[in-house]
């Protein structure tokens, strides 16, 4: 466990497109939400303004472009719209230059698509939702992919299975940062069984 010791709110900067999955985005959201001590949430896409995914769930967006320099973390969603961003050339430098610029970057789902394209995943160990890991694993060749894991932690790169596994990857970054007991009180306040294991996921890639 390591303490971060500053006082100041640490801002966690959602990258966002349409087509995002739904639970990808508001399950970390709600974790770290209730933190507003510690942490600010800020919501960006590449253009700004509404996004909206495949269940009509829209967010209001910042220009990715006005993003904090360094934020403290980033976090990429996966979802549908994956499939179309992993060739977004703009969407994937921006990505890039905030992943560099952060101390830590998550990705939940195929959000770890989007990451292994900018190459910084190369030579790291990583997962991704297991009922598209055989798409994923295309995007970067030269990752090393588990398909076994619930959640992954390379460095400052945490990568989770699909969609649920993201508030697992949450809860388990929380009590690296804070401590074990700390992340049991957040699952427990939300009433959620926390899947403590990051090394073993339920389901299996194909």
């Amino acid at each position: 466990m390591t303490t971060d010791s500053k006082t100041e709110k640490k801002e966690i900067a959602f990258i966002l497109f349409d087509d995002y999955e739904t639970l990808d985005v508001f399950g970390p959201a709600e974790i770290f939400g209730r933190l507003v001590d510690k942490y600010s949430l800020k919501f960006y896409s590449l253009e700004g303004g509404v996004i909206s995914n495949r269940h009509k769930v829209p967010i209001m967006t910042e220009k990715l472009s006005t993003a904090n320099d360094a934020p403290y973390m980033i976090l990429v969603p996966g979802g549908l719209g994956t499939r179309k961003e992993v060739t977004n050339e703009l969407l994937i430098d921006q990505i890039t230059a905030l992943s560099n610029a952060s101390d830590y970057v998550l990705t939940v789902c195929t959000g770890s698509a989007l990451l292994a394209k900018t190459g910084l995943l190369d030579n790291k160990e990583a997962t991704s939702n297991k009922r598209a890991f055989s798409w994923v694993v295309t995007t970067g060749p030269k990752v090393i992919w588990d398909r076994t894991a619930r959640w992954k932690i390379d460095g400052k790169y945490y990568t989770s299975s699909g969609v649920s596994a993201g508030m697992d990857m949450s809860l388990g970054f929380l009590a690296d940062r804070h401590g074990i007991d700390f992340a049991r009180n957040v699952a427990l306040e939300i009433e959620y069984n926390w899947i403590e294991d990051k090394d073993n996921d339920t389901f299996k890639a194909k």
